[in-house]
């Protein structure tokens, strides 16, 4: 039997201007932080997951921005403004010059138990001086236990709608920081001994980052999966599907880009027509605060879900199918997820998605500053509610460092089980 695995990693992101940035006056950076307010006042369209005070965000945040401080020390605190509205898709985005001195170590870092572990590393001169141990857990850096730094450096400034997936974020960036500085880490190294590694921040937010997957690969399995991230590179892969007899898509490791390109993969899938995610976005109408009636929150444009048809490019592929999900599986992910579960044609594996879905509309700031948010409310076609929550599977697995460890991927175990004939 031949079993075919693939990723699908949508992680296209728009190009900006290379505007020189600029040493931001007070009154820019005051600015910025009433455009961020307004814009998400009037264009998010997730308020009704919001906690914080927004306005009183804005009057704090205003106070901040007039005292001296760098760009660096800025885009930190915007950062925080941003992340109170617990929305995946928001990001502040600095211009180049600014990127250029945000940098992290060449270390691909994971989350597992909510303790975070290498999983890999880049080879330059340092690692190859420094090797720290693949699989080792980092305990501290500089001394201050791991647990804390997260706590009290990086949560309070990622974005994320579930706390699994502010989790992942928030270790796969802990080490960000200013370009060259070094940091000090104690890991506990897979065998259970304790060393520390020196580390350089190398690898600015302009930078290719070198342990990216590979944008496309299909395998049978046993074995490695790939990335497959457009629909003619899909279509040359499976020009007829012959001698698959099961499909193992792997959805872990997808964030962002656009929901019609997983729509097009699933329409040969499917097997016929499929309904995809619901959407609607805020309308603001100025007359109703004549009205004293709520404003852009309470009134929307809503289509009735698309209807996707099998495209012509192939025969569609009529075998068992699992996809796995987990709490990284974000924006056109998620609704290639509720779409699938639609046809009823499989399973999903794995852990709760991200619960992030929607369009990302960038606002221009001063100086060539960005910021980007949710404006599209997306549900499951039955208009059941996933934003803030995540996709459930349907056969939950979570991973543990005790499989960490031992190098060994049971939510892929369950998948390759499941399309081989042996329903869990």
């Amino acid at each position: 039997m031949i079993t075919r695995s693939l990723v699908l990693a949508w992680l296209v992101a728009t190009p900006l201007a290379p505007l020189a940035a600029q040493q931001l006056t007070a009154t820019e950076r005051a600015s910025a932080v009433a455009t961020v307010w307004a814009e998400a006042r009037y264009n998010f369209a997730y308020w009704d997951r919001v906690r914080a005070d927004w306005d009183s965000a804005l009057a704090a945040n205003l106070k901040l921005a007039a005292e001296p401080q760098s760009d660096l020390l800025f885009w930190r605190r915007l950062r925080r403004l941003v992340a109170l509205l617990a929305d995946g898709q928001s990001s502040v985005i600095p211009p180049p010059a600014v990127r250029s001195r945000i940098a992290r170590p060449p270390l691909l870092l994971a989350s597992v138990e909510r303790r975070p572990f290498i999983v890999d590393y880049a080879e330059n001169d340092e690692m190859r001086v420094a090797r720290p141990d693949r699989l080792g857990e980092i305990l501290a850096i500089h001394g201050i236990p791991a647990e804390v730094w997260l706590r009290d450096s990086v949560l309070p400034e990622i974005s994320a709608a579930t706390p699994a997936d502010r989790w992942q974020r928030a270790v796969a960036w802990m080490l960000q920081g200013e370009k060259g500085t070094t940091l000090q880490l104690l890991l506990r190294v897979p065998g259970g001994g304790e060393r520390g590694v020196s580390v350089t921040r190398s690898v600015s937010l302009n930078d290719r980052w070198p342990l990216d997957p590979a944008p496309f690969a299909v395998e049978s399995l046993p074995g490695n999966v790939g990335d497959p991230d457009e629909v003619r590179r899909f279509d040359r892969a499976f020009p007829d599907f012959g001698g698959v007899q099961g499909l193992v898509v792997d959805l872990r490791r997808a964030a962002g880009g656009r929901s019609e390109l997983g729509y097009q993969i699933l329409g040969r899938l499917a097997g016929g027509p499929l309904l995809a995610a619901r959407w609607k976005t805020p309308e603001h109408r100025a007359v109703f605060r004549a009205w004293n009636e709520s404003d852009s929150a309470s009134t929307w444009y809503a289509p009735p879900p698309d209807t996707v048809r099998p495209r012509d490019a192939g025969p569609a592929y009529g075998g068992p199918i699992a996809v796995l999900a987990g709490s990284a599986t974000a924006g056109a992910a998620e609704d290639f997820l509720v779409a699938f579960r639609a046809t009823g044609r499989g399973v999903i594996v794995g852990e709760r998605s991200a619960g992030s879905p929607g369009d990302a509309a960038a606002f221009p700031l001063p100086k060539g500053w960005t910021v980007q948010f949710s404006v599209s409310h997306h549900a499951a076609p039955d208009g059941s509610e996933f934003a803030g929550t995540g996709v459930a599977p349907d056969l939950p697995v979570a991973p543990t460092v005790r499989d960490l460890l031992a190098r060994a991927d049971p939510a892929l175990d369950k998948a390759k089980a499941y399309v081989s004939g042996t329903r869990p």
